[in-house]
């Protein structure tokens, strides 16, 4: 294992000659930060200085000193590493591009320098003297994460953005609200997180299971707890996507504002937050009510969110309600569609244009292609390839995370140890294997692919170290597919990065993080006699 056996791997990487070199780092190398990098330096500072016990102090003078520099000739998020022997030089075509050449910098310092604080204060450290030229295929790098089905505190939350960041990953997808609890603080709604944000009782494993965890279960973040987990990503040039899903998985606002649902069909007032799993017929009413409540809750939320995207979710709504509603049919009528799906089009169609009003573009997941696509907006494609490339056809923005290759709640092995097992077996291999690009598309259309993320949905995840065992190592191999330029997917050196993760469990050890051992759970990891539910097979490409 040496220091070289990077995740993702570099474009390019090359010795200086004549030899293997390594270029010592003492308590008297600088830290010079140019213009635009001085994010990066405190960044450094506060992390490899922290594990290594280097004090990075500033200075500009002399070889032994680490520049941090934006170089306008590379991509914007490209970046130059050069150990040579003389000053150390980071180089990036913006602050982003210098900030993920720290990142390479970091592994090249070996697991230790992923510590909070120096194991041995008397260590000496070193960098290989190497040459790496690197840039991502991808401008859209991502993982959702749900956070409604099983809450994770704030600082949980920060946690998993420094674990982004350490991948090179750049989007983190913040599904805040759902049928089982709605995450955020919208201050005209109190309720909101007064009644939504919490649930009487969870359904433990599947829904399925006759288990039941009989203690509430909730929590939500503060606009302030918002307000510093954009900051903190900010820093970590990681844009936060969030997610206010409409007009399906809402029945924990319907349940605190019960005139938000379909009331001439179903006693709202009776409707609780959903304390099981799956997809519920209790879905948003398409009322002015409606619309002028959510956009008083995006009001809140374009304050909280710099991000250009928010998402609407737009998945998975049932539409038995629309159907036996009198109130819903003449909405029907009265705008002129022919039917429920056009109907759902049209809700989505609303936000599309009150946000592009406001200078931000919608994305959902493909159900928004139903019906006919909202004009400007953008597809998350997770039932598959086919939603992306109907909607890259058409000429949209599409983000790829089709659920049978980058879905990490499904299983990772077909072993009966495998703690509550959902979905398909996708093993590190399999995402490794994933190509985001389909091959149907032109190389016009395949220019809206803006790129990949893996999705965490958390039902059987009760708590971070499940999240851990889930996502990890699969993140590091979609955190590849992301950013390096990859071989056909038959063609990928899988026992290359195989050999390279080896140097990658030291780093996520450091980190604390609770992942799949390659050899299969360790014993707490386990689930016994918790019902999941397996789909055997290889899975569709559809």
């Amino acid at each position: 294992m040496t220091d070289t056996d990077l995740v993702p791997a570099p474009q390019r990487l090359e010795w200086v000659p004549p030899s293997t070199g390594l270029n010592p780092l003492d308590r008297e190398t600088l830290l010079d930060a140019q213009p635009g990098t001085e994010g990066v330096a405190r960044w450094m500072r506060a992390t490899i200085g922290a594990a290594t016990g280097l004090p990075l102090n500033p200075g500009d003078t002399g070889d032994n000193r680490i520049v941090l520099a934006i170089d306008a000739e590379l991509p914007p998020e490209g970046y130059r590493i050069v150990v040579d022997g003389h000053a150390i030089r980071l180089q990036g075509g913006s602050a982003a591009g210098v900030f993920w050449a720290a990142q390479t910098f970091r592994q090249l310092l070996g697991p230790e320098a992923f510590r909070r604080a120096p194991l041995d204060p008397a260590r000496e450290w070193a960098v290989p003297m190497v040459v790496i030229e690197d840039a991502p295929r991808f401008r859209w790098r991502g993982m959702m994460l749900d956070v409604a089905r099983h809450f994770m505190p704030k600082e949980g939350v920060l946690r998993y953005l420094d674990l982004l960041a350490a991948h090179k990953l750049n989007v983190f997808h913040f599904h805040l609200t759902d049928d089982q609890g709605w995450r955020v603080e919208i201050k005209r709604y109190p309720k909101l997180t007064e009644v939504a944000s919490w649930r009487s009782r969870t359904k433990w494993g599947h829904r399925a299971s006759e288990l039941w965890d009989e203690k509430p279960h909730g929590g939500f973040y503060t606009q302030d707890d918002i307000r510093e987990i954009v900051a903190y990503a900010d820093a970590l040039h990681i844009t936060v996507v969030p997610e206010i899903d409409v007009p399906g998985h809402s029945q924990a606002a319907i349940a605190a504002y019960p005139e938000l649902g379909n009331t001439d069909v179903v006693d709202t007032a009776a409707l609780g937050v959903w304390d099981s799993w799956g997809v519920t017929a209790n879905v948003l009413a398409p009322s002015d009510t409606t619309l002028r409540f959510y956009e008083g809750v995006f009001e809140e939320v374009l304050e909280l969110f710099p991000s250009t995207f928010i998402h609407v979710g737009g998945d998975e709504c049932p539409k038995e309600q629309w159907k036996d509603s009198a109130a819903v049919q003449a909405r029907i009528e009265e705008l002129g569609l022919s039917n429920e799906d056009e109907l759902q089009s049209w809700f989505i169609r609303h936000f599309d244009k009150w946000l592009s009003a406001r200078g931000r573009r919608l994305i959902g997941w493909d159900e928004i292609l139903e019906g006919g696509l909202a004009e400007g907006a953008a597809v998350s494609s997770w039932r598959g390839y086919s939603g992306g490339i109907a909607a890259a056809q058409a000429g949209h923005d599409v983000v790829m995370c089709p659920e049978q290759h980058v879905y990490l709640d499904h299983r990772q092995h077909g072993g009966p140890d495998e703690p509550v097992p959902i979905g398909f077996v996708r093993t590190l291999e399999d995402v490794y294997r994933f190509e985001p690009v389909p091959g149907q598309l032109t190389e016009d259309e395949a220019r809206h692919v803006l790129g990949t993320q893996a999705n965490v949905w958390t039902e059987v995840m009760e708590y971070h170290g499940r999240v851990d065992y889930q996502v990890f190592p699969r993140l590091a191999a979609l955190a590849e597919v992301a950013w390096r330029t990859l071989p056909a997917p038959a063609e990928r050196d899988f026992a290359d990065f195989e050999r390279r993760m080896t140097a990658h469990y030291a780093r996520l050890d450091a980190l604390g993080v609770d992942y799949r051992p390659p050899g299969g759970p360790l014993p707490w990891q386990k689930r016994p006699g918790v019902l999941g539910r397996p789909i055997e097979g290889a899975p569709p490409n559809v």
